[in-house]
């Protein structure tokens, strides 16, 4: 199998360390164990994202990790970068203690071309509190009819916009599952209820989180971490400082944790992932895994929306897409990026896949 992608040694070591960071080399025991490894794993589609937990999980199905999900080890939220990550719940708060101000200050201007002044603002939290608390949830729809029953428009993406900044002001979080692709929300303080040991200096979540990121995604930069969670370069730096011999240096100036004790296996793999999986999405360099033109096959449109893709050793060389299920059946088509593909190689992950979404697994077959 060939594609352009960089094929030297010291590429391959860092794909395979990297696919045993990430928990793709072996597994893990539970969906709170990566998110307990990874920190934060993006979550915007929550169907894609349950696999993104399943893939890592051997033996892991859709119920396990809606059951993750209802009870409470791990959270879904906006915690960085202004998209929604499953997180670990302890560190949801502290995080956003780093990121919020940053991301309102982004937003100011849209929320200024919605009307989302600090009037509307406070009417619609003091809603949703009404609406939620006692433990209480609500749809995105039951939300939004509440706050325009009371005169807040929601049209166009004004209801969405309150949700995102009640948010980022730790007021409410996604809470129990409501559909396979839906969860409902509640109150972040009900649902996951601050701890005294949650970190609250921020010298202490930022070494937490790039150390954290580092076990999760390593071998990775300092450059690497101000760009994956949106923090500026200076506090990226704060942070390698903060983390002292908790990290230590390989490759130059990458960071991997010093008491990692998942290794490689160097055994070949092949693994058939979602879109939106850390693995692609976990790093603004991607050549190490993925040439520039293959890039535009995973990102088609260049508009952000990624296709499901196939690695194999480390390397992406494909994309796939289902078929609507049929009698039971769920068909797949791939499209390969270079010569020598084999479909058989891919079949026993296609099986995992399958298995976990409860769906019998149908025709595999290659784009023409």
């Amino acid at each position: 199998m060939t594609t352009d992608a960089t094929g030297d040694p010291a590429t391959i070591a860092l794909r395979s360390a990297r696919l045993a960071a990430q928990g793709l080399d072996g597994g893990l025991a539970s969906p709170h164990e990566v998110v307990e490894r990874l920190v934060c794993l993006q979550a915007q589609d929550l169907a894609a994202a349950k696999w993104v937990l399943g893939a890592r999980v051997p033996g892991s199905s859709e119920a396990t990790v809606d059951a993750a999900i209802d009870d409470r080890t791990l959270l879904r939220s906006w915690p960085m970068r202004g998209t929604l990550h499953f997180v670990a719940p302890e560190m949801l708060r502290p995080i956003l203690g780093l990121t919020a101000a940053r991301l309102m200050q982004r937003a100011a201007k849209t929320h200024r071309d919605e009307g989302i002044d600090d009037a509307v603002h406070g009417a619609a939290r003091a809603i949703a509190i009404r609406e939620l608390e006692g433990g209480r949830s609500a749809s995105r729809d039951e939300l939004q009819a509440a706050w325009e029953a009371a005169g807040i428009p929601i049209a166009g993406q004004r209801g969405y916009h309150l949700i995102w900044r009640l948010a980022i002001e730790g007021v409410l979080c996604c809470g129990p599952i409501d559909t396979r692709a839906r969860q409902r929300f509640v109150l972040l303080d009900e649902w996951s209820p601050a701890r005294s040991s949650d970190p609250d200096d921020p010298d202490e979540t930022l070494a937490r989180l790039l150390v954290g990121y580092a076990r999760g995604h390593g071998p990775v930069t300092v450059q690497d971490f101000a760009w994956w969670t949106g923090l500026t370069l200076t506090l990226a730096r704060t942070a390698l400082a903060a983390a002292g011999d908790a990290l230590v240096g390989v490759d130059g100036d990458r960071y991997v944790v010093a008491d990692e004790a998942r290794a490689p296996s160097g055994e070949p793999s092949r693994h058939v992932l979602a879109p939106f999986d850390e693995y692609f999405l976990g790093y603004p360099d991607r050549t190490a895994f993925c040439s520039a033109d293959d890039v535009l096959r995973v990102v088609p449109g260049k508009n952000g929306l990624f296709l499901p893709i196939l690695l194999a050793d480390g390397e992406v060389v494909g994309t796939w897409r289902r078929s609507p299920e049929r009698r039971g059946a769920t068909s797949i088509e791939v499209s390969p990026f270079g010569d020598g593909f084999e479909v058989a190689e891919f079949m026993p992950a296609f099986g995992r896949w399958a298995d976990f979404w409860s769906t019998g697994l149908g025709e595999v077959t290659t784009a023409r």
